[in-house]
């Protein structure tokens, strides 16, 4: 059974930084994604990257803020999130797919973590 551990969320000021963690277990499929979801919202995806971390993908609302990356052991995926602003406030989801390309789409994943609160205060 797929266990995705996320860590790394907590409460920061407007242009403060968070780093995420997420580590899965039981997979050798490591194909990890981002997700957020904010009160009242439809949870979208946030970044993800291809299984040899040549593509990357981000929504237009953290480019140049956020910053994908894995692990050397590519169990662990990090979401370096720089800039932050309120409208960042959200609880991040880890994500696993079953391929090693990179998908916005939340059909394409097939388990999630419980989450990691991220708030920024202005």
């Amino acid at each position: 059974q797929v266990q995705l551990v996320e860590s790394g969320g907590g409460s920061v000021q407007a242009g403060g930084s968070l780093r995420l963690s997420c580590t899965a277990f039981g997979t050798s499929m490591n194909y990890l994604g981002w997700f957020r979801q904010a009160p009242g919202k439809e949870r979208e995806a946030v970044s993800c990257i291809t299984w040899g971390g040549t593509i990357t993908y981000y929504t237009d609302s953290v480019k140049g803020r956020f910053t994908v990356s894995r692990g050397n052991s590519k169990k662990t995926l990090y979401l370096r999130m720089d800039s932050l602003k309120p409208e960042d406030t959200a609880m991040y989801y880890c994500a696993q797919r079953e391929y090693p390309g990179c998908s916005r789409a939340r059909s394409a994943y097939k388990a999630w973590g419980q989450g990691t609160q991220v708030t920024v205060s202005s």
